[in-house]
């Protein structure tokens, strides 16, 4: 195996992050962006062939400036196959169907290519190289609009026979609640993603006879209403630790991990979201078990995912275990 203080200092790499919305690009050394790209508007193109030609091109571009640069990975918001390095579906970016992205990189550049789901590619940026190393069996979340995650077990990726494995997102924890967007009730994002916090936050203010708009009531503007003292917005963030608290109980039972490593916009409230979640599980887990588990903040934030699709991308050209 390649020693990672070599290649921090040696080998570069393109990352590429793709989201619903924005698909960014970037040079990574390590840890270090030493380049990034201008992003493209996933909107702005009618297709995914379309988006992959584009994609193709900025690569080439960019490598002209960074010849030297070793292998190229991706990150997708969806269901996609590692080892075969096929997108089945993408989440909120329609027409993205059985498409060998993997070879599509590769073709564009002359690269070794890897591809994965943008939460892996969050976990084993935080796995390889931060809050996670050094350990083997640990779980990442990602909170944002919708809950990402990867799960790490004896020192290797858990991706499953149908790459779906750590689709924690999913996780019921009330198998009366809301119906998702795959038909199964209850999911946590659809309780503490990003627009489910707003609308709640919505509902919460106007009980208290409070009328505010739906982009007031975003986890930001929550965590400056808590940090200035605001009822409705600390019994909101309660409510959100007490929640995530019930996902990550069922996955200390069934994973028994190390450590649970939490990023995402909605974990930059801090201790709004980890007090409660830490209080919540002391009070439900077998209390030697809760002596001795971590949860920790991530320590990459938006670049989470370009440092993962990377370092996932070194990993296939020096030939580790990915």
């Amino acid at each position: 195996m390649v020693e990672y203080s070599r290649m921090a200092s040696e080998e570069l790499s393109i990352g590429v992050d793709m989201g619903g919305t924005t698909i960014k690009f970037a040079v990574v050394q390590g840890t270090e962006l030493i380049y990034k790209a201008q992003p493209m508007q996933t909107g702005d193109y009618p297709s995914p062939d379309c988006i992959v030609e584009e994609i193709s091109n900025r690569l080439r571009s960019i490598m002209e400036k960074y010849p030297s640069v070793k292998a190229v990975g991706m990150g997708l918001p969806g269901f996609v196959d590692h080892k075969a390095g096929i997108v089945d579906s993408l989440t909120n970016v329609p027409g993205w169907y059985d498409i060998h992205i993997r070879d599509i990189l590769s073709d564009a550049t002359g690269l070794p290519a890897a591809v994965d789901n943008d939460a892996n590619c969050m976990a084993y940026a935080e796995w390889k190289l931060g809050a996670g190393r050094g350990m083997n069996d640990l779980v990442c979340l990602t909170l944002g609009t919708g809950i990402g995650s990867g799960v790490i077990a004896n020192g290797h990726f858990v991706r499953g026979y149908l790459s779906a494995a750590g689709e924690l997102g999913q996780m019921t924890i009330d198998y009366k609640g809301r119906i998702g967007y795959y038909g199964n009730q209850g999911a946590i994002e659809d309780y503490i993603g990003h627009r489910e916090i707003a609308a709640a936050g919505q509902i919460a203010y106007a009980a208290a006879g409070q009328t505010k708009a739906l982009d007031e009531c975003g986890p930001y503007e929550l965590e400056l209403a808590a940090k200035a003292g605001c009822p409705v917005a600390l019994a909101l963030w309660d409510d959100i630790g007490r929640k995530l608290a019930a996902c990550l109980m069922n996955c200390h039972y069934i994973l028994n991990p190390e450590a649970f490593i939490i990023g995402g916009g909605v974990a930059k409230a801090g201790d709004l979201l980890f007090g409660p979640t830490h209080r919540y599980l002391k009070a439900q887990l077998y209390p030697p078990h809760y002596e001795k588990i971590k949860i920790l903040p991530a320590m990459f934030s938006n670049d989470a995912g370009i440092i993962g699709a990377a370092r996932l991308a070194l990993s296939v050209a020096n030939h580790e275990d990915s």
